[in-house]
């Protein structure tokens, strides 16, 4: 006879990144636990937490946990691919933390009973911000401790309340996002890659709006307020746009200047107005249109910048050949990890058809 399901939340925490580190589960009026790394990072601590959870508990369990980077690996089975590829991820790069996920991942595998659950961090959801303030208090102190009830508000008021309370899933760096004005709010994701006139219309380019609006339907159950943000430049970045109006999902045309057609055959124009118009919201970074070639070019690397610095995650589509794809990969992959966002890249590969 199969018990009841347990739930437990868990968090992970780091002061710097790398730097000291706590993580902690949780169970609504229960036990709890937490425990602390001189030397780690916000990913380490988060896979930690679910794996002290999933050892503790036998049976039917339900880990809930506000990093997307620890649920995305077991909904979306990225482990699945890392063994078959000798723990390489898609990019062909050694997996992250792999000593870490090699101890967690039999029990996504092996366990039918377990399941984890994302919940967004510093919602007010009470459980979340009790993990937090345990994985922080660990991180500060660098004190292992346990309870079978639930802990006293001294105990969690130890560290201060400056210090408590501030997740490390997501640090505060100097953020453009908390300046700018023209960042939409929402869970930011770009769709970016592949740069072709011959994919829309193609074979190629329907299988790809039907994959990115599968992801994009996914991520929407992790992240109810997801908004695609699209450079709109064709290929991958049109495709992702048209994928987001079939699965439902805001949009954002992101525009480097002013009047970006100017001079185009009408029937191209006529086509990029009628994409721009099915945008919910329309960004245009630059006040003026540069005057030559030159200047455009150099207009378009800054937009490319941008959202660079401001999305939460990105798909690159490429397809094994193409260095300009690639290298946008790598850039995603970078400036993301600078955030604290290492996992928020997903690699999307054209079939041959």
């Amino acid at each position: 006879m199969t018990g009841a399901e347990r739930v437990v939340y868990t968090d992970g925490a780091c002061r710097g990144n790398p730097g000291p580190g706590g993580w902690a589960w949780a169970e609504p009026g229960g036990a709890w636990a937490a425990g602390s790394d001189p030397d780690t990072t916000n990913q380490r601590m988060e896979i930690t937490a679910t794996l002290e959870a999933a050892e503790r508990f036998d049976g039917p369990l339900r880990i809930v946990s506000d990093s997307t980077y620890v649920v995305h690996c077991w909904r979306d089975r990225w482990w699945a691919g890392w063994e078959r590829r000798g723990w390489r991820n898609s990019s062909k790069q050694p997996v992250a933390n792999r000593d870490l996920w090699e101890q967690l991942v039999p029990h996504f595998r092996d366990r039918a009973d377990l399941r984890l659950e994302w919940v967004k961090g510093h919602s007010g959801d009470e459980m979340n911000d009790l993990v937090d303030r345990l994985a922080v208090r660990a991180a500060v102190l660098g004190r292992d401790d346990a309870g079978e009830e639930p802990p006293p508000p001294d105990l969690l008021d130890e560290v201060g309340p400056d210090v408590v309370g501030r997740s490390a899933e997501r640090p505060a760096p100097a953020d453009p996002t908390q300046r700018d004005s023209r960042v939409p709010t929402g869970w930011r994701l770009a769709v970016v890659g592949l740069r072709s006139d011959a994919l829309a219309g193609s074979p190629s380019g329907a299988f790809l709006v039907d994959r990115l609006a599968a992801i994009l339907t996914a991520q929407l159950e992790l992240h109810e307020d997801l908004v695609v943000l699209s450079g709109l430049r064709p290929g991958a970045e049109e495709l992702g746009a048209r994928a987001a109006g079939r699965a439902g999902v805001p949009w954002v045309a992101v525009l480097p200047y002013p009047d970006p057609t100017a001079g185009w055959p009408e029937v191209d124009a006529a086509r990029f107005a009628d994409l721009v118009g099915g945008a919910t919201r329309t960004v245009v970074l630059e006040r003026r249109r540069p005057v030559d070639v030159a200047g455009r070019r150099a207009a378009l690397a800054r937009r490319d910048g941008w959202l660079r610095s401001v999305v939460d995650a990105a798909v690159v589509v490429t397809d094994g050949l193409d260095e300009a794809a690639e290298d946008q990969r790598v850039r995603y992959e970078q400036a993301l990890e600078r955030r604290g966002l290492e996992g928020e890249v997903w690699h999307l590969e054209l079939p041959e058809v």
